[in-house]
């Protein structure tokens, strides 16, 4: 029997799951408009590949990667896209973000599918690409790019492919109800990700409070290829943590900062893995999701599989939403998802959960008061930090020590918040930090990238200026070369000295030019005027015998009459000799 390791930490929150599995997976069906945005995964938003009053079919590429962490997004219904613009999206703050929005036509008509009769044809790099074409994303709530977390670090094999099916958070049961019902698209994926990944061992994780669903996969199994387990094992928050999940099943850690490949391992959620059987059999791209509908706060908690896109709203009134009973939206559960500003926004890659509870469920905290130093934060912390410490850091805004305190291993599950007695909201402190560290890592990349590029034109500059430099000095050598041939032939024509010469003439002339009379100046203009009239008349001539424009001829014989006239008035006004 398998051995099954323990994590540091944990707590044991209630677990309200019961009241959303009385049903089984029901169908959401087709809103009158989706939303879509275009940044539903970690990464760089999808770029659009559709214009405003375009008729798209289901499933159709909508908006394709951009960049190598990215994905693409798909039309969940047929429709026309009815605008390409800021919307609202789920997300803690609250703000808007481009959104494709479609105004479904109720055809549900799809685009022709091309999935793969046998994935055992084909090379792991082309289902690789078949999964980043089809827009898959981590379903457990990170949003990772499935490709790239499957083809791993160059050079590193995979032993071990984990399938999370623990599904930890209080009343979240998309996880449950899908190891239940379809068990056997969830072998049929993980022999997909064993073609690909050829793992030496492959290990499905899943919490004991999930009977029914161990023994779905259990009995899916039992034909299953040898190296599959399934792992039962005590049910404690947050197990369904990738590194925590990989601890409990392997006992390996996780390096601070590293990830799972770099131990040998990679971890899939369950139903990133059905969204890969059905992107490599049926060649269906990813457009919807199983996401539970629950709290107080409506009449019928459920599961749906929903469009992508689809409103909360249109979702919560099929559940029978009641909105006088409501506290506050969260989307996720209790321990790690947020608070939405609206019940507008729409569901996406992301959304496993929508928790309507009502005051007397969840309460709100009451105000935050002084830490007490208890400890009893660090002795919840499934990372093994010092929450406390960080606390301070935070508020001390204090980066380099948050940083040297690993901040960034804190999976942000909250545990530390629940147990704290003075109620003090530590996560929202590092989820702050977090941000702000972010931040600034990113403006340190801008004002290096603006260094760099400074100094690249700089030393464009000073090399411009010096091939100059090499130019000039290349021509001053061929003349002196040139100057040094003529003189050792001894000719005549020494370019420097027929400079030197003409410089000379001029000179002369110029001064000569100064001591005339003014008659001898007045006969020099006299003579000028007469020699261009000449050469005006002759020009005139041959444009006459070559036919040319009218409007040349004109102007030629305005200037013959011009000259003609300063001729006339040279003459009338030269000094006549003196006679005797």
């Amino acid at each position: 029997m398998r051995r099954v390791f323990d994590f540091h930490g944990g707590i044991h929150p209630a677990e309200n799951k019961q009241q959303s599995l009385t049903r089984g997976i029901r169908q959401a069906g087709v809103p009158e408009q989706l939303t879509l945005p275009l940044s539903q995964h970690i990464g760089a938003p999808a770029q659009p590949v559709v214009a405003v009053g375009e008729q798209v079919l289901k499933g159709q590429l909508i908006a394709e990667a951009r960049g190598h962490v990215s994905v693409p997004l798909h039309a969940p219904s047929s429709g026309v896209v009815a605008a390409i613009a800021e919307r609202p999206i789920p997300h803690p703050s609250g703000y808007s973000a481009k959104c494709i929005v479609i105004d479904c036509d109720g055809r549900d008509q799809w685009a022709p599918l091309h999935g793969v009769a046998d994935y055992r044809d084909h090379e792991p790099t082309q289902l690789l690409e078949r999964i980043r074409a089809a827009g898959i994303a981590g379903l457990g709530g990170a949003g990772f790019p499935t490709a790239i977390k499957l083809a791993g670090k160059p050079g590193a094999s995979i032993r071990t492919l984990i399938i999370n099916g623990t599904e930890c958070e209080p009343y979240i049961t998309a996880d449950d109800i899908l190891m239940r019902e379809r068990a056997g698209d969830i072998l049929a994926g993980i022999a997909i990700l064993r073609h690909i990944l050829h793992p030496e061992q492959v290990l499905i994780g899943v919490e004991d409070n999930k009977p029914e669903a161990i023994a779905a996969l259990r009995s899916a199994a039992a034909d299953a290829e040898p190296g599959l387990e399934v792992i039962a094992f005590p049910t404690k928050y947050p197990s369904g943590g990738e590194k925590q999940l990989i601890e409990i099943l392997t006992g390996l850690q996780v390096p601070s900062g590293g990830l799972p490949a770099d131990i040998g391992i990679v971890c899939q959620n369950i139903g990133t893995v059905v969204a890969v059987r059905d992107a490599i059999v049926d060649g269906r791209p990813l457009i919807s999701r199983i996401t539970t509908v629950t709290g107080e706060a409506v009449a019928a908690p459920q599961n749906f599989e929903v469009l992508l896109g689809t409103p909360m709203q249109y979702l919560l009134d099929l559940a029978g939403f009641q909105p006088e009973h409501c506290l506050r939206l969260i989307m996720g559960g209790p321990m790690m998802g947020f608070t939405l500003a609206s019940a507008a926004v729409p569901v996406v890659k992301t959304t496993n959960c929508i928790l309507a509870p009502s005051a007397s469920e969840l309460p709100p905290p009451p105000p935050a008061q002084a830490c007490i130093r208890c400890g009893l934060c660090a002795q919840a912390c499934p990372a093994s930090l010092l929450p406390q410490q960080l606390f301070w850091f935070a508020q001390g805004k204090e980066v380099e020590k948050l940083e040297q305190h690993n901040l960034f291993d804190c999976i942000e599950c909250g545990a530390c918040s629940w147990v704290c007695p003075s109620h003090i909201p530590l996560v929202q402190y590092y989820r702050a930090s977090k941000a702000e560290i972010l931040q600034q890592r990113h403006d340190h990349e801008k004002a290096e990238q603006a260094r760099l590029r400074f100094e690249a034109r700089q030393a464009r500059i000073v090399r411009e200026e010096q091939e100059r430099e090499a130019m000039r000095a290349a021509r001053k050598a061929a003349a002196e070369q040139r100057a040094r041939q003529a003189a050792a032939k001894g000719s005549e024509d020494d370019p420097v000295q027929a400079a030197i010469e003409r410089a000379k003439a001029k000179k002369a002339a110029q001064q000569s030019g100064d001591a005339a009379t003014p008659e001898q100046q007045a006969a020099a203009q006299l003579d000028a005027l007469r020699q261009r009239l000449e050469k005006s008349e002759q020009r005139l001539a041959e444009g006459r015998a070559a036919g040319e424009q009218e409007k040349i001829l004109v102007a030629l014989e305005a200037t013959v009459q011009r000259l003609r006239e300063k001729i006339a008035a040279a003459e009338a006004a030269a000094p006549q000799p003196e006679t005797h």
